[in-house]
């Protein structure tokens, strides 16, 4: 009997062990394009299914596995009353969530709605507004619940993916840089577009992960990647003001993917200019026969 019990709980110990944790892939408002770039890691993603349990991610299977789940990637904003009620049931589930993409972490370039009056917007876009409901602000994940790791960019990277999918599998914390993309272009041996052609660039605030691709074809940085950790915007700023740019150019230069984000937000603001305010008026439609 000891022998036979014994057994039965090293055969449920063996289950257990070899269970394979559970994965969701879960989208709010988003372009996709940080799925895309779970799917683009073709080879990659093989050795991935073969160590997790895909159990959720429409984007590529309509295979539905229920929760609870070990570890949850989230991509896109909250935007709708139904998005923030859908990522708290979200978060009871899971055990891990991560959100992915500048949507997730910062609002995404529908927060470029967070700074004028949403109704203004839906009045000349929707021939009947009356039908659009949505909230004031297009938010992070985090605004609304507790997240374990953010991972930053438009669209992410796949190599950042991957490790932060490992890292959580073998119970470690990610290996992602803190460093800005000028880090990257001197690794890679690119020139400085500021300093050689004075092109405005983000690249000294900006988070790494791109591989400096922008300033490598003779291009500024737009700042996808976000705001890396202790950015110094004003400074980047009177740089920017020394070469020629006026407060309403610096204020654009801050406000693209992660315009929401909070060192982002707050120097776009601190060069606002007041601005003609735009006509609400409907055009007019003509009927054609």
């Amino acid at each position: 009997m000891i022998i036979l019990k014994n057994s039965l709980e090293n055969e449920k110990f063996d289950m257990v062990k070899k269970r394979k944790p559970k994965l969701a892939v879960w989208k709010f408002a988003s372009c996709d394009g940080c799925q895309l770039s779970l799917l683009d890691c073709e080879d990659e993603l093989l050795a991935v299914t073969d160590k997790i349990d895909i159990a959720y991610f429409p984007e590529a299977s309509r295979t539905v596995v229920k929760g609870p789940y070990d570890l949850s990637l989230v991509e896109g904003s909250v935007t709708t009353r139904h998005d923030a009620e859908r990522i708290q049931k979200i978060r009871k589930v899971s055990k891990s969530l991560i959100t992915i993409g500048a949507c997730a972490t910062a609002g995404g370039i529908q927060a470029l709605r967070n700074f004028k009056d949403v109704n203004d917007f839906i009045s000349l876009v929707y021939a009947k507004p009356q039908y659009i409901e949505t909230l004031d602000k297009s938010t992070s994940i985090a605004s609304h619940v507790r997240v374990d790791f953010e991972l930053h960019g438009c669209p992410i990277s796949k190599h950042q993916l991957l490790e932060v999918i490992s890292a959580y599998l073998y119970g470690r914390k990610p290996n992602t840089p803190a460093h800005s993309v000028c880090i990257e272009c001197k690794r890679r041996g690119t020139i400085c577009v500021m300093v050689a052609k004075g092109i405005p660039c983000l690249g000294p605030v900006t988070h790494a992960g791109c591989n400096a691709i922008c300033p490598s074809y003779c291009r500024g940085c737009y700042g996808c990647y976000g705001p890396k950790e202790t950015p110094n915007t004003s400074s980047l700023s009177e740089k920017f003001s020394d070469s020629g740019l006026n407060n309403d150019s610096i204020m654009r230069m801050f406000r693209t993917f992660n315009a929401y984000s909070e060192p982002f937000r707050k120097e776009s603001e601190a060069h606002k200019t007041e601005r003609p305010e735009v006509s609400n008026k409907k055009p007019e439609y003509k009927e054609f026969m």
